[in-house]
């Protein structure tokens, strides 16, 4: 049956409306984003199927497009609208309340809601003024699984322009190591080169997973 033939109570739409989004399971949600179903798939059920794909939300919430349009049914745009919707999500995470950066935990902190929850590498670096209170968040390279090109020029420049008296950086692992990479240790050493040379603080640089977080080293919080 389709969703527009259900009874309006069942609809997930209206009972969203009326009774808020706490309302609905999951697939409902889901079903709202995705939009519409396919030939002989309602869109509940074509949602059902694609958080199964996945194996649940959160890998669904890890996955890229290529693996949503796999399932039959999903194409480009049910594709886009989904990744954007986790993505929305992550960055609502990634405001928090202005803060001052004191110790490499911090640092982690602060990136952590754009680093987890990824299936690909992210780095971010993180520009404080002189008083160690945030004043940008960015994104500055991405990358596949287990790597990711980093330009050590576009990170300090972020920082000058930004106006910025200290940075530090943060990269995922999305496999869940904790061990620095010796390009993580290079990077890291050409950053604390790289920021005395033009009068810039590096504060670290720290690997995040989703469960914990780990100084690369050479920084000085």
């Amino acid at each position: 049956m389709r969703v527009k033939d259900m009874p309006p109570s069942d609809q997930p739409r209206e009972r969203l409306l009326s009774n808020g989004a706490t309302a609905l399971a999951d697939r409902e949600l889901l079903a709202l984003l995705i939009g519409s179903g396919s030939r002989g798939t309602n869109a509940v059920e074509l949602a059902s199927h694609l958080i199964a794909h996945c194996g649940d939300l959160r890998g669904l919430a890890r996955s890229d497009a290529h693996r949503l349009m796999s399932v039959p049914g999903i194409g480009p745009a049910k594709a886009a609208r989904v990744i954007a919707a986790f993505h929305l999500v992550r960055q609502a995470q990634s405001e928090p309340e202005r803060r001052r950066i004191t110790c490499s935990g911090d640092l982690a902190a602060v990136t952590a809601p754009l680093l987890r929850g990824l299936g690909r590498e992210r780095v971010v670096v993180v520009v404080c003024d002189a008083g160690g209170a945030v004043t940008r968040r960015a994104v500055v390279s991405e990358g596949g699984g287990d790597h990711v090109p980093v330009s050590v020029r576009e990170i300090v420049s972020t920082a000058l322009t930004s106006g910025g008296i200290s940075f530090g950086l943060a990269h995922n692992h999305p496999g869940g190591s904790l061990d620095p990479s010796p390009d993580d240790l290079e990077l890291t050493a050409r950053l604390r080169e790289a920021a005395e040379t033009v009068g810039l603080r590096f504060l670290d640089h720290v690997i995040v997973t989703d469960t914990a977080w780990r100084r690369v080293g050479l920084g000085t919080p």
